[in-house]
């Protein structure tokens, strides 16, 4: 419960939504049923009232579903009415350096999958897979702590912001975030790293953590290069009991040291990524060629061939790339059109499974876009890393919690879901307010005729499953 003195609970809720409800309460369900393995250290301290950190991360999910934006927000909010925290409740959880954000999405994350799984729905051709991708988390306050300047290549020039690397996985379904670190560009130009002047530099927000805390290893991270957090990202996956058969990237990702890794891994997955068509070298026929020059002499040796299935053409090669014996697929869509090239360390791989693997790696570019779009995927403007790293946690756990509802409620799209889980929540709370109005003109109307209010809203509630809702809104609140 949220405070100590009182009875009132989260999870009690539910009594708020029945089945006309559907989104919201499969939602609310969904919530409830997990039992978080991360224990939180402490307990969060507001005036002479104490708060259980699992009952402030649950009302942090469900603020989008009330159209809550913020913690600020929250405070002028019908749910403040039953749970009235401040807004210092909500900052001091997600600015504490020892809370382990990343172990605590772990932990969410299992638990959703494991759900997912006792369903047994049967995947058919699909292949479990582990996806990764980065994506630009463009800011606007220059105070932000680790702030600096990266070059976006969707905008095509450099952003004030951070760029997010992020992993995810998809079980044949549903796609689920994981893991992602959050990382600066310093850049060659010595006088203005991070694109910074040495005042830009040192107007921003500076915070010390202890090296024992999970804080300032997110903050290490920060100075990795992707690669590496890469790396580390899947190492942990698989010691947390992930299992995929690929791993799927594209080009800027696809490496030596990435196809060794996976190579090396003894739970037998392979690597399917994109490959530049440039000055790397493969021995393909005792030759050392670039992927232009292999299929152009796969095209002199006719074994170029056009996909009737997928209409595109393609043609494959078995080469050595230092050392480790790789698959490359060509393909383009029309005659004239340029080539793009896929790697796989399946040996065994056709280029039509290949195609149709790497098709679900679009899986990650829908959740940074749903993510971004419904729940604020990068949009914290708070000036501590360690605030910024709990609000892309808590908005990957909101995807991830309608992810599988979207899969158990069969929505076209997480968007419908969501706009139909908010659209039920925002009017019964509006309901309840207009609910305010109607007992004081009964209580008129009551006193007028003489008659008791208690026999009027009998009759008024008797087979009326939306005023009953409200009735047990008013229950909660009045425990509040």
């Amino acid at each position: 419960m949220l405070r100590d003195k009182n009875t009132i609970k989260i999870s009690e809720m539910k009594n708020f939504f029945t089945s006309t409800e559907k989104a919201s309460s499969q939602i609310f369900s969904i919530l409830r049923s997990l039992k978080f393995s991360y224990k939180f250290h402490n307990k969060v301290e507001s005036n002479k009232t104490t708060y259980k950190s699992n009952d402030i991360l649950l009302l942090l999910l469900i603020f989008p579903l009330l159209d809550i934006k913020n913690a600020f927000v929250y405070e002028k909010s019908p749910l403040h009415k039953m749970f009235s925290c401040g807004k210092d409740v909500f900052y001091r959880l997600k600015n504490d350096t020892m809370i382990n954000w990343k172990l605590l999405l772990y932990s969410f994350s299992l638990k959703l999958i494991k759900i997912a799984q006792k369903k047994a729905e049967q995947t058919g051709e699909h292949h479990r897979c582990l996806i990764v991708d980065d994506t630009d988390f463009p800011k606007t306050g220059r105070n932000i702590e680790l702030i600096g300047r990266i070059w976006s290549h969707v905008t095509q020039r450099s952003i004030l912001g951070f760029k997010g690397l992020f992993l995810g996985y998809f079980d044949g379904k549903s796609f689920y975030g994981l893991d992602f670190s959050l990382h600066g560009e310093k850049g060659k130009n010595e006088k203005k790293p991070y694109g910074l002047t040495k005042k830009q530099l040192n107007e921003r927000y500076s915070k010390k953590r202890a090296p024992s805390t999970a804080g300032y290893q997110r903050e290490q991270e920060y100075f990795l290069m992707k690669t590496q957090s890469l790396i580390a990202m899947i190492r942990l996956a698989i010691s947390k009991g992930i299992r995929f058969e690929y791993l799927l990237v594209d080009s800027w990702f696809t490496s030596d040291a990435l196809i060794r890794f996976i190579t090396t891994r003894k739970i037998g997955c392979h690597l399917l990524g994109m490959v530049k068509m440039g000055k790397s070298r493969y021995v393909h026929n005792a030759k050392a060629l670039t992927t232009k020059e292999i299929i152009n002499d796969l095209k002199k040796k006719k074994k170029v061939k056009k996909s009737k299935l997928l209409n595109v053409w393609s043609a494959s090669a078995i080469v050595d790339y230092k050392g480790i014996k790789v698959k490359l697929f060509f393909c383009k869509t029309t005659h004239r059109g340029n080539w793009n090239a896929l790697l796989s360390t399946n040996l065994d791989l056709n280029f039509e499974e290949a195609y149709k693997i790497y098709a679900t790696r679009w899986t990650i570019e829908v959740f940074f876009k749903e993510s971004k779009q419904y729940f604020g995927l990068g949009k914290s403007q708070s000036l501590s890393f360690d605030a910024q790293i709990a609000d892309t946690t808590i908005s990957i756990m909101q995807y991830n919690t309608l992810s599988l509802a979207k899969r158990f409620l069969d929505y076209e799209s997480l968007g419908k879901l969501f706009k139909e889980a908010k659209a039920e929540t925002i009017m019964l709370t509006i309901a309840e307010q207009i609910w305010e109005y109607l007992l004081e003109i009964l209580a008129i109307i009551a006193e007028i005729f003489e008659i008791e209010l208690e026999l009027i809203l009998e009759k008024l509630v008797d087979e009326n499953v939306a005023v009953m809702n409200l009735i047990n809104w008013r229950k909660l609140d009045n425990a509040a």
